[in-house]
C-alpha cells in the first residue's frame, strides 16, 4: 500500500523557502489561527506531564527518577488538557513537542496551545517534528547561545505552517498511525532478535568470566555471594589493589580543555563497552566540572549501573563528573580484562545491590575501591579475550546488521512521515482502505534498549 503512494495532481506555490509547494486544496496559514494559548492553572489533582525527544507529552515517572522533583506551589504549572499540543520552549526545534494523552499539569518552561476547532493536533506535531519545520523553529528561536534558544509562543503563533483541510489532516493521521504501526512492529522483531544474540553473547562471555576456558577446572569457594565459586588458580585483591581512579576536576570551558573529546554515559553502548560517538567539551556546551582521562583508561559510569556503561578512552579526553577513569596499577590486570569485569554479570550485580542503598542508584568510591575483583594470571587474561574475540564476531556481524536494517527502517519512517505531512504523497485513497485497529502505543516505541532512556531524555524534560 505504501508502495502505491503517488502524489497529488495539482500543486501551487507554498510561500514557504523550506516547502516551496503545496497540494493545491491546501492553504498556509499562522500557527496563531490554528492554537490559541492556554495559561490557566487548575488545583484540582492532575497528573504531572513532561515533554520527551522520543515519544511526545507523557505522565512523568516519579518512582526511578529522584532527580525530577514536584514542584509545591501547582500554581506554577500551566494545565494542558487532553489533546492539546504541548512543547518545550528550549528543545522544540529538536522535536520536544506532543499531544497531551490527559488532562495534566506541565512545567511553565512549557507553552501549552490549545487546537481550534477542525484542527487535528496530531497532523500537526507530525510537522512540528519534521527535519525542515524543526529547522524552521530554530531560526525563530530566540537567545544568546544556541542550545539556550527559546521558542516563546508569540514567535510560535507567527510561523506559517501547511494546514490541508480538516477530513484530510484526519485521513494523514490514520493512515500515519498504521504505517507507524507496521514500522515499529518490524522495529521491535528485530530488536527481539538482537536480544535473544545478546543474551547468547552473554552467556559466552559470563562463563568465561567466571570458569575460564577449561571445562574440567577445579573451583573454589569466591567467599562472594553474588561470584560463587571461581578457578582454584584464580587471584582474589580489592579493587584498590588493582586500580586507581582518578581524582580532580577541571573546567571544561578553558582553552586548554574546550577542544578535547568529552565522553558522557550516553556516549557508550550498554553491555558492550563500544563507544557510539565522539563530541567534544565545546560541541556539548559542557560548562561544570569534568575528569581528565588519558588514553587507554577505562572509564565507568558510576550512575545506573545496571545500564552497565563503561569503555575504554580512544584519546586523552574528558569525562562527565559522572563517570570513573580507571587505570590499572601493578601489571597484574589488563586493560582490556578489567573492562571486561567491569561489564560482567557478577560486578553488575555487586554495583546494582551497592548503588541501592543511596537515595540516587550510584557507586560511590569507596564500595568500589573495596570491592573483589577475580582473575587469572595475565596469559589466561590474553587467552579469555581472545576466545570471546572469536566467539562473538559472528554474534556481532549478526547485531550489526540487524541494527542496520532498523537505522534503515527509522530513516524510511522519517522520510515517509515528512512527504505525507508536507504533501509530497497523497493518502487519501489509502486510509480510506485502512481497516480499524488500535492505535499503537508511542510510548512502546522503537527506542534502543543500548541507549539510556533517562539520560537520552534528560534535557528534553523540565
Amino acid at each position: 500500500m505504501i508502495a502505491d503512494l503517488k502524489p497529488y495532481a495539482e500543486y501551487k506555490e507554498s510561500g514557504l523557502p523550506w516547502l516551496l509547494h503545496v497540494p493545491s486544496t491546501w492553504k498556509v496559514v499562522r500557527n496563531g489561527s490554528l492554537f490559541g494559548q492556554r495559561n490557566q492553572t487548575e488545583h484540582e489533582a492532575l497528573p504531572i506531564l513532561e515533554v520527551s525527544l522520543k515519544t511526545g507529552v507523557r505522565v512523568r515517572n516519579f518512582e526511578n527518577s529522584t532527580r525530577k522533583q514536584v514542584m509545591s506551589d501547582f500554581g506554577k504549572y500551566k494545565h494542558a488538557a487532553r489533546g492539546d499540543v504541548a512543547y518545550n520552549t528550549m528543545r522544540m526545534w529538536q522535536g520536544a513537542v506532543g499531544v497531551s494523552p490527559v488532562d495534566g499539569f506541565v512545567s511553565p518552561a512549557y507553552v501549552v496551545a490549545r487546537p481550534y476547532p477542525d484542527v487535528e493536533p496530531r497532523f500537526f506535531v507530525a510537522l512540528f517534528r519534521t527535519d525542515d519545520y524543526m529547522s524552521e523553529i530554530d531560526n525563530c528561536s530566540r537567545g544568546i547561545v544556541k542550545d539556550r534558544n527559546r521558542l516563546y509562543w508569540d514567535q510560535f503563533k507567527q510561523i506559517l505552517s501547511p494546514c490541508p483541510p480538516p477530513a484530510e489532516q484526519a485521513a494523514i493521521v490514520r493512515f500515519l498511525d498504521w504505517a507507524n504501526g507496521r514500522l515499529e512492529r518490524a522495529i521491535r522483531a528485530k530488536r527481539k532478535v538482537i536480544a535473544l544474540l545478546n543474551e547468547q553473547k552473554q552467556a559466552i562471555i559470563h562463563r568465561a568470566v567466571t570458569r575460564g576456558l577449561d571445562p574440567s577446572v577445579s573451583l573454589k569457594p569466591s567467599g562472594i555471594p553474588w561470584l560463587g565459586d571461581i578457578p582454584q588458580a584464580w587471584s582474589l585483591k580489592r579493587f584498590k589493589f588493582l586500580a586507581t581512579i582518578n581524582t580532580g576536576q577541571v573546567d571544561p570551558r578553558r582553552a586548554e580543555y574546550r577542544s578535547l573529546v568529552l565522553i558522557a554515559p550516553n556516549h557508550i553502548q550498554s553491555g558492550s563497552g563500544r563507544l557510539l560517538k565522539q563530541e567534544t567539551a565545546r560541541e556539548q556546551g559542557a560548562d561544570s566540572g569534568k575528569y581528565l582521562v588519558k588514553r587507554g583508561q577505562v572509564i565507568y559510569s558510576k550512575i545506573r549501573p545496571n545500564l552497565r556503561k563503561a569503555s575504554i578512552a580512544p584519546c586523552d579526553c574528558l569525562c562527565s563528573a559522572d563517570m570513573y577513569p580507571i587505570a590499572p596499577t601493578g601489571g597484574e590486570l589488563s586493560t582490556a580484562y578489567l573492562l571486561l569485569l567491569l561489564l560482567s554479570q557478577p560486578f553488575t550485580k555487586f554495583a546494582v545491590d551497592t548503588s541501592m542503598r543511596v537515595a540516587m542508584p550510584k557507586v560511590n568510591r569507596e564500595a568500589l575501591a573495596n570491592c573483589l575483583l577475580w582473575y587469572p594470571g595475565t596469559q589466561e587474561q590474553s587467552l579469555i579475550l581472545e576466545f570471546l574475540a572469536s566467539e562473538g564476531a559472528p554474534l556481532d556481524t549478526a547485531i550489526s546488521r540487524l541494527e542496520r536494517e532498523i537505522e534503515l527502517l527509522r530513516e524510511y519512517r522519517t522520510r515517509l512521515v515528512a512527504d505525507v505531512v508536507t504533501g509530497k504523497l497523497d493518502v487519501r485513497a489509502a486510509a480510506v482502505r485502512l481497516p480499524d485497529e488500535v492505535v499503537p502505543d508511542r510510548a512502546g516505541d522503537d527506542t534502543d534498549p543500548s541507549l539510556d532512556p533517562e539520560a537520552a531524555d534528560e534535557e528534553a524534560t523540565v
